[in-house]
């Protein structure tokens, strides 16, 4: 895979012009873009048809979170406005993500469409352990642990992969094998600032500890020259 290709973009506007503006521009340098809850809310499942039409690949990062009919009902939409990849919560359990899994397939084979990667969230990035403790109330387990259960249990399910912490990476590909995808968010080259994301780790060192995509938002489009940005990591991915 080309190093272009493992960057997936975050897409953290709120408007259309400002989206597709970055899509043009950065389209050259960047595999992935992802419409997350803020774009999406904001300019409705259109974005990603749009975004399609200008040659980019979507990861449409809205984590749903619900009764299996209702999430497998979401991931036939999901097929249908032909997005590359999508996610849901593992926390959501076994039988929502087969469920979505398999009538993700059907569906896709139904219109004629090639079938997203479904990813499932396992901890985000901005949770630590004492929060796992305190505020979420799982005890007795670390957080690399809970995140390497829930992946095999994801994996098991039929998803394609899992959005976990840097920190997980190889213990996740030990447990779940070279073929289960991993995309990372908390990726921070070592030039950027951390912002609120508290388990992270620089593009290159997600690359050698296995990383398929990276999510990468704020060093980019917050950057005076995003293209400069952008081919930086290309550059730190590459060396």
């Amino acid at each position: 895979m080309r190093a272009k290709d493992r960057i997936i973009l975050a897409l953290d506007v709120d408007s259309r012009e400002k989206a597709l503006g970055l899509v043009k521009e950065l389209g050259p340098y960047v595999g992935v873009f992802k419409v997350g809850m803020q774009l999406f809310n904001s300019c409705g499942p259109d974005i990603v048809r749009h975004i399609n039409d200008l040659g980019g690949r979507v990861f449409v990062d809205l984590k749903f979170h619900d009764i299996p009919n209702t999430v497998a009902a979401a991931g036939r939409v999901m097929s249908r406005l032909n997005c590359y990849m999508f996610n849901v919560h593992a926390a959501g359990g076994r039988e929502m993500m087969s469920k979505m899994v398999k009538e993700v397939k059907e569906e896709a084979d139904r219109i004629g469409n090639d079938s997203p990667l479904t990813l499932a969230v396992t901890v985000l990035t901005s949770i630590s352990q004492q929060e796992l403790e305190d505020d979420m109330c799982i005890n007795g387990i670390g957080i690399r642990d809970l995140v390497v259960k829930w992946a095999l249990m994801a994996r098991e399910s039929g998803v394609s992969g899992v959005v976990c912490s840097p920190q997980e990476i190889q213990a996740i590909r030990h447990a779940c094998g070279p073929d289960f995808k991993i995309v990372t968010p908390g990726i921070r080259p070592s030039w950027s600032e951390k912002n609120d994301q508290k388990r992270i780790t620089t593009p290159r060192q997600a690359l050698d500890m296995g990383a398929d995509y990276m999510v990468i938002g704020r060093p980019i489009i917050e950057s005076a020259v995003p293209v400069e940005a952008a081919i930086k990591i290309i550059d730190e991915l590459e060396a």
